[in-house]
């Protein structure tokens, strides 16, 4: 038995419930961790609300790092007390859980379990928008949106070490400071100024090649008008709501402009891929390149504060859960 957060029901944060569950052995792939943190993220509020249909019940979290505490009969990569982490797959809210061996990944000596289990899944998000999505080059200057939250402070990192310029928005004089210590080159204060003329005005009226858009309903509109000829808005998240559909006219409209909705999963479909994203951001943060802001942390009972602070945008950096 161990203590998990079960969603039953689709619905609002009151529908996490904490209790205990019957863990079974590991599968002949799959490894029991020990958990020892899980990483709390949009994605969690999108399956548990229905947005992202789950099998019910489930428990939560996609995200977490800990202790190998057995290995399935066929996994020759891991032993028991190895340190790992993974992301992808669901359970991470509960003292133990199993992961895939080909979704987990060693944590290497300098880099903490809890640092290991607020990378993964926003660092990879943040690895992929920037390398593939819209591969930034030197003197670039790109567009975050939430540049103070956990994908947007590894944004604006990653971004700086490729050599872009960087503008960054948030809400609050506290979120500008992170997004300035993270490297941002201009922070636009939505309850300031209008981010559509204040880009442009950075950009001599030019426009920037990309902007990643991961709030969604409240700023896709402008996001667009942000972009200069041929630009591309990278739309990952949809922390303020879905957005509704768009006439294929008003990228005509402006310039020929490209919009994708790109996934995790489609960015790590082989073990070569998601290992040398894991591997790069692991090693960054070793080396000390790339810092990971641990915001909030909640026990396993508090899941659902954790949830409700998410998505009342009162969360800066990294929610983590602990068992």
């Amino acid at each position: 038995m161990a203590t998990a957060v079960r969603v039953r029901q689709t619905g609002g944060p009151e529908v996490l419930e904490v209790g205990d569950v019957e863990i079974d052995d590991p599968g002949p792939r799959e490894i029991l961790v020990d958990v020892a943190a899980a990483g709390v993220n949009f994605i969690d509020t999108y399956q548990r609300s229905g947005i992202y249909p789950m099998e019910l019940p489930y428990t939560p979290g996609l995200e977490g790092a800990g202790t190998v505490a057995a290995v399935g009969s066929e996994v020759g990569e891991f032993a028991v007390g190895d340190r790992v982490a993974w992301q992808g797959t669901p359970g991470g809210y509960a003292q133990q859980a199993l992961v895939p061996a080909d979704m987990a990944f060693a944590v290497p000596d300098g880099v903490s379990d809890e640092v290991a289990a607020a990378l993964l899944l926003q660092g990879m998000t943040a690895h992929y928008l920037l390398n593939s999505t819209y591969p930034v080059g030197e003197g670039e200057t790109v567009l975050v949106h939430a540049a103070a939250g956990g994908v947007g402070l590894l944004l604006v990192q990653l971004a700086k070490a490729k050599g872009a310029k960087v503008i960054g928005t948030v809400s609050t004089p506290e979120k500008e400071r992170l997004a300035r210590e993270a490297g941002a080159d201009e922070v636009i204060r939505y309850d300031e100024r209008d981010f559509v003329a204040a880009t442009r005005e950075f950009t001599d009226g030019e426009g920037v090649p990309v902007v990643y858009d991961g709030v969604g309903k409240s700023t896709y509109e402008g996001s667009l008008s942000c972009l200069r000829p041929r630009g591309l808005l990278a739309l990952f998240g949809a922390s303020s709501g879905p957005v509704p559909p768009i006439d294929p006219q008003r990228l005509n409209a402006g310039g020929s402009l490209y919009l994708t909705r790109p996934k995790i999963a489609d960015y790590t479909r082989t073990r070569e891929e998601s290992s040398r994203r894991a591997s790069e951001l692991l090693e960054a943060v070793r080396a000390g390149t790339l810092t990971v802001r641990i915001g909030q942390r909640y026990p396993l009972r508090r899941a659902r504060e954790a949830h409700e602070d998410l998505e009342g945008r009162r969360t800066t950096g990294k929610v983590l859960l602990s068992p």
